[in-house]
């Protein structure tokens, strides 16, 4: 089960509308424990990268590319640069590949993470992005190791990622802005944990969504 890095696009294109239609949802959850601009830096960001990607001959690593640029020159704060490098991992582990299979989508991932590790400290349990992603890669490995069905190995990283954003709710911040508020952040799923969700989760289903107009 594999598709073309050219094909690839359509997974760019639906992780940007994903993020923009969800503008006012991030922004929300943002607002509980944050700045409540969450939703707004993120579609200011993505819509700047579709902007450049729109009408472009690009696949898929440059799509992620042009992404990763944008977050990271044009989006303060800490999302920008924590986003910019996660999609830079996408890009950089994918660029060299005509053909994207499960293996390769592994390393893009494996990439991502990475990427994000080099610049931040949290762990598991901070309540941040790393406890949507961290989990949802794993679940990705091991359902890869023992069965290769791609479409299966992404349902059961999108159900890790949701489990990752729920178990959010039950944690008390202990990095970023949220961390000033301490135990008045219970109760409440968090604003990077919340977009990773939706990045993996679309990512996920869009691939899907080629691979079975291959089959």
């Amino acid at each position: 089960m594999r598709f073309s890095n050219k094909e690839g696009i359509a997974v760019v294109h639906a992780i940007i509308e994903e993020i923009l239609s969800n503008k006012d949802y991030l922004s929300k959850v943002d607002a509980a424990v944050g700045d409540g601009d969450h939703g707004i830096n993120m579609s200011k960001g993505f819509n700047m990268a579709d902007e450049e990607i729109t009408g472009s001959d690009l696949n898929m690593s440059e799509g992620f590319l042009v992404i990763s640029k944008t977050l990271i020159s044009k989006i303060g704060g800490s999302m920008g640069p924590l986003y910019g490098n996660f999609f830079r991992g996408l890009s950089v582990a994918s660029k060299e590949k005509e053909m994207i299979d499960g293996t390769v989508i592994l390393e893009m991932l494996r990439k991502a993470f990475s990427n994000i590790t080099l610049i931040t400290d949290a762990s598991e349990g901070d309540k941040t992005l790393i406890d949507v992603l961290s989990p949802a890669i794993t679940a990705y490995e091991i359902n890869y190791k023992n069965d290769h069905n791609l479409p299966d190995c992404l349902k059961a990283m999108t159900i890790s990622a949701k489990e990752g954003l729920e178990a959010t709710k039950n944690m008390v911040a202990k990095v970023g802005r949220g961390s000033r508020l301490g135990e008045r952040t219970l109760g409440h799923q968090d604003a990077g944990a919340t977009s990773c969700y939706l990045i993996l989760k679309t990512f996920s289903e869009s691939i899907t969504k080629i691979v079975n107009a291959n089959s």
